[in-house]
């Protein structure tokens, strides 16, 4: 067993290589252009809702209190009149503060590495062999960057196409985490 103290440097060298793998596979391969869509009359939709006063948040439309609420009449004939979505709205002003948002990707980075190492250490001993840390850390990291995003999909309509390049993206980064473990595993 090897504790998460003693793993400080995978779990900080994964999240580096995460950090910038993802700003390659984000900047230059473009791969997830076209995950959102421009609503049709953009200016008008975004006038109605300044005019409401909607504030940052997430909404369902038609929105339902209860389970009770999404078998009443009312409600079912908004939802088949439509349109039916999830609305996600964001602070107005800079709608991607690339400062705050980067910062949090790179503490994910390291939570992930954390878990990765919690797992890793206690299933494998100081000097195992590269794969066997590799398999491991590659797996552990792979649930943490991946697994979860399924649920929008399941739950909320994310498109598919989407879930699949953000899992695509999550292999990548298993992998280099798990390289960076297999590397700097102690007693290697």
């Amino acid at each position: 067993m090897v504790g998460i103290l003693a793993l400080w440097l995978p779990i900080l060298a994964a999240a580096i290589l995460v950090f910038f793998a993802s700003s390659v596979l984000h900047m230059v391969l473009t791969h997830h252009r076209n995950d959102r869509g421009q609503v049709p009359q953009e200016d008008r939709v975004m006038a109605e809702l300044r005019s409401v006063g909607l504030p940052p948040g997430d909404y369902a439309i038609p929105y339902a209190a209860s389970s009770e609420a999404l078998q009443d009449e009312e409600f079912r004939a908004r939802a088949a009149e439509g349109p039916v979505g999830f609305l996600t709205v964001l602070p107005s002003g800079d709608p991607f503060n690339m400062k705050a948002q980067l910062t949090q990707w790179f503490l994910y980075a390291v939570v992930v590495g954390v878990f990765t190492a919690y797992v890793t250490g206690q299933t494998q001993p100081a000097g195992a062999p590269y794969l066997q840390v590799f398999q491991i850390s590659g797996a552990t990291a792979f649930m943490g960057y991946s697994l979860a995003g399924a649920q929008r999909s399941i739950w909320w309509g994310q498109p598919w196409s989407t879930t699949l390049k953000n899992t695509f993206d999550g292999l990548v980064y298993a992998l280099l985490t798990a390289g960076a473990f297999g590397w700097l595993w102690p007693g290697g």
